[in-house]
């Protein structure tokens, strides 16, 4: 998320586009009975926006391979249909990475377990910024390994969606990736809150 206010309508048009792209691009993956292929079609889709794209989240002088996003290999025990305990949408205020904080509710937990070990993640709908599904978690790898502030698995508002199975959330870790801000500050994005960190790696998605 960004101050929109401050955009250009040129810009406006350009972020529509990004998030109409991105949104084409989850629709695409979740047709697909194949999530390895899915997986690897939305590598290369989103490296090809992120270096030709004008609202790319990489700053100008560095759309090059060289910045392109980097993922863990593809590990399908980190894909998982979620149950989700839902919640009588308790307000919620979410950190974000500039001064402030995004109005959420907290609608439900999704009950996962991950090598192994019962894990829970707080589900929210954002009030703000387009609204929508926002699941974001911290884990033992942040900081070292991938993005330090966390990451994103869920968020509608962006189109970074991957569906229902069987009335369980699909969750899947080999998608997850950081926030703008970790490319560029002039984005403020929701960060994870504390009931979403993690005590285990989660070595699937993106990495530093």
């Amino acid at each position: 998320m960004a101050a929109e206010s401050t955009f250009k309508a040129v810009e406006l048009l350009e972020l529509a586009d990004w998030r109409r792209r991105v949104a084409e691009l989850y629709a695409d993956v979740r047709t697909s009975s194949d999530p390895v292929r899915a997986w690897n079609r939305w590598r290369e889709v989103r490296e090809q926006l992120f270096l030709t794209h004008p609202q790319s989240p990489l700053l100008s002088d560095e759309r090059d391979v060289g910045h392109a996003p980097r993922y863990f290999p593809y590990d399908s025990t980190l894909r998982m249909l979620a149950e989700v305990e839902e919640f009588a949408g308790e307000p919620a205020a979410l950190p974000v990475s500039a001064p402030g904080e995004v109005n959420a509710k907290r609608i439900g937990v999704a009950r996962l377990t991950v090598n192994g070990q019962p894990q829970t993640l707080a589900v929210y709908w954002l009030q703000e910024y387009s609204g929508g599904l926002f699941v974001s978690f911290r884990d033992a790898t942040s900081g070292t390994e991938t993005y330090g502030a966390g990451r994103y698995v869920l968020d509608t508002a962006k189109g970074a969606d991957l569906g229902m199975s069987d009335g369980r959330l699909v969750l899947d870790f080999n998608f997850s990736y950081p926030p703008s801000c970790s490319y560029d500050p002039k984005w403020s994005c929701p960060l994870p809150p504390r009931e979403n960190w993690l005590d285990i790696p989660i070595r699937a998605g993106e990495r530093i």
